[in-house]
Parts: C-alpha cells; sequence; structure tokens
C-alpha cells in the first residue's frame, strides 16, 4: 500500500478520530497549570505516529502563512509538529524549516534558546503547539523567537481547550488558529465509545 496524503479521504475527520480514540480521555484530571478538568489530551499519542504525522504535517501546513520562514515549537510538544509541518512543506515545493524552542537556554556551548537552520533577522516564523489551555507555552515560544530578532505573526495548535488561551494569544496581538475545540474532540470521542 502506497500510503500520500492526497489518498486520504477526509483527513481532518481521519486526524479528529485519531485525537479522540488515541489521545483523547474523560475524566477528572489536574493540568500542568493546576486547574482540574473534565478534559485531557496528549497529542503526542498521535503527533509521535506515522499517520498523524502525516495528517498533521499536511492540515498545519495549511494554516501556515505564506510569508512564514520557518516554524517554531517549544519542546517536548512542538517537536515532532514542526517536523511534520516542514517534510511537508518540502513536499509541495515549499522551503519552510523547523525550528525548536527550548525552555531554557542550553547551559553549555553556546547557550542558545533556538536549535535548527536559523532564518535571517526579521524573517517571519510561524509557532506551531500541540494543545493551548491558558496560551503560557506558545507565548513563551513566541517571545524567545521576538527577543531573537524575528517576527511572529501566528500561532498555529491543534486543539483549543477553550480556556482562555486562545483570547490571551490574541491579546497579545498575535493571530491563533487551532484545527479542532475541545469540545470537537470531547464530542467524536462519545461518539465512539458510547
Amino acid at each position: 500500500m502506497n500510503l500520500s496524503f492526497d489518498s486520504i479521504n477526509n483527513p481532518r475527520e481521519k486526524l479528529l478520530t485519531l485525537l479522540a480514540s488515541s489521545a483523547y480521555k474523560h475524566g477528572e484530571f489536574t493540568l500542568s497549570s493546576g486547574k482540574k478538568s473534565n478534559h485531557y489530551v496528549n497529542c503526542k499519542q498521535v503527533s509521535l505516529s506515522g499517520l498523524g504525522l502525516l495528517l498533521l504535517g499536511n492540515l498545519m501546513l495549511e494554516k501556515v502563512q505564506p510569508e512564514a520562514r520557518s516554524v517554531a515549537g517549544i519542546t517536548l510538544g512542538g517537536d515532532p509538529l514542526v517536523s511534520a509541518v516542514s517534510m511537508a512543506a518540502t513536499l509541495s515545493s515549499r522551503q519552510l524549516d523547523a525550528l525548536i524552542v527550548r525552555k531554557e537556554a542550553k547551559g553549555h556551548g553556546t547557550a542558545a534558546w533556538l536549535e535548527g537552520p536559523l532564518p535571517p533577522e526579521g524573517s517571519v516564523v510561524t509557532v506551531l503547539e500541540d494543545v493551548v489551555t491558558t496560551g503560557g507555552s506558545a507565548l513563551k515560544a513566541a517571545s524567545q523567537l521576538q527577543k531573537t530578532g524575528y517576527k511572529v505573526k501566528q500561532i498555529i495548535a491543534i486543539v483549543d481547550r477553550q480556556e482562555g488561551g486562545a483570547i490571551e494569544i490574541q491579546n497579545a496581538g498575535l493571530d491563533f488558529t487551532s484545527l479542532f475545540l475541545i469540545d470537537e474532540v470531547s464530542k467524536k470521542f462519545h461518539q465512539i465509545f458510547k
């Protein structure tokens, strides 16, 4: 079998089904912010699978603004996303390199915050995120990129948890889009496992 993105019927629905069946859990959870939630999403269950990478790379690439020179994500959740989008871009004859934003500067060598082929100063970089709750980690990545001399105009997430992160990102003057809302993933989960 020779699988390509173009050979997949309704790739968005396929990705939603993967997220709902593999990444989403319903119950009582404490999030990294300390908040309680009935929803838990671990997108790495999908973003570290071959089919998940194929779907995510292409669907996220469709959202990346044309003027972007690179995509960047904060480690660890952003690592597979930037790689998948960069690969999908190359396969569609678009130059879009991947950057990984460290959570803190390297403690040795160049003490770099960023890893990957750095574009020229002033280039537009789009931030990719797996799940947005408060928007804090995506905004941290955007801030580090801006301090390094890049223009960040947009943040793209797989899932918006609908807990204020989108508003915080927009209040910071950035465009925000997500492939899915948590309500969509939860609804699909309940359809699959009813």
